[in-house]
């Protein structure tokens, strides 16, 4: 029996005291509980659930929480795209607001004949593993695509594939801007431009002319013709690279004429005007 009281003593005690401690944890939980907002929830369910994080938010349950709880803006899904906006506007009874489809598109024009490959990288099939190697670039532009396409591995949507030519193909029809290539690029040529953006420079290198031709036939040599000569004055310099801003372009293409590098790519609606002056 004193072995029996000795046992049976100590659980009995464990186990009052764990009721106890349960009862007191099933109180602090409804007393402290965080109520979430309900529309939350429902803008994570109106969400296409990609996850690809194009809004600036990781996922799409943080952007359900960014948009209840930060005010981000309804409209920030570019996957959902006008549809998704419109749903969540209602939920969060706002205006939707107008917003512009984006794609994303390469800044580099140095394929394998423009700029030729200096070495052969036989490291970690991986741009951003080549990057942090010192000359681990075969590109020999410092500015352009290294062109093992990791930008390829990360799209989610089938949007990118690789060409012979050593660059990355975007396959606009495909593209939802979610800016997963521009993210992973460790050299920055990837960029997100309106879906309406006709007239672009397709270059990323901001050194001058000599040393730009040195390394690529196909670089921006800094010669600011083509701000010179744009008719509305929506060509900038930065950095000895033409910028062009998309909102005051006329797509007149006089731009792209008078380039003497051939880098600023023109759509399909631009109609090249023979008078460049």
């Amino acid at each position: 029996m004193d072995i029996m009281h000795v046992m049976v003593t100590p659980l009995a005690l464990m186990g009052i005291m764990g009721g106890v401690f349960g009862v007191l944890l099933a109180i602090a939980s409804i007393v402290f509980r965080v109520h979430q907002d309900e529309r939350i929830g429902l803008i994570r369910a109106a969400l296409p659930g990609a996850n690809c994080g194009g809004c600036g938010y990781p996922g799409c349950d943080g952007y359900a929480s960014g948009v209840v709880n930060e005010g981000a803006a309804v409209n920030k899904c570019s996957v959902g795209g006008a549809p998704v906006a419109e749903k969540i506007a209602a939920i969060m009874g706002v205006e939707a607001g107008a917003s512009v489809p984006m794609r994303a598109f390469l800044k580099c024009k140095g394929t394998c004949e423009a700029s030729p490959r200096q070495l052969t990288y036989e490291g970690i099939n991986d741009c951003r593993s080549a990057a942090v190697i010192p000359g681990g670039s075969p590109n020999s532009c410092p500015f352009g695509c290294i062109g093992l396409g990791t930008c390829v591995s990360v799209c989610q949507f089938g949007a990118l594939s690789m060409g012979d030519d050593g660059l990355p193909k975007v396959d606009v029809s495909k593209c939802v801007g979610c800016g997963a290539c521009v993210e992973n690029c460790p050299k920055g040529v990837f960029t997100l431009v309106p879906v309406t953006a006709d007239v672009i420079v397709a270059c990323n290198s901001h050194w001058k002319g000599p040393m730009v031709k040195s390394v690529c036939s196909a670089g921006c040599i800094g010669c600011t013709l083509c701000s010179k000569k744009c008719p509305k004055q929506t060509i900038d310099m930065v950095n000895d690279l033409a910028v062009i801003n998309q909102e005051n372009c006329i797509k007149c293409g006089v731009c792209a004429k008078v380039c003497p590098a051939k880098c600023i790519n023109t759509g399909e609606k631009v109609t090249v005007i023979e008078k460049s002056a």
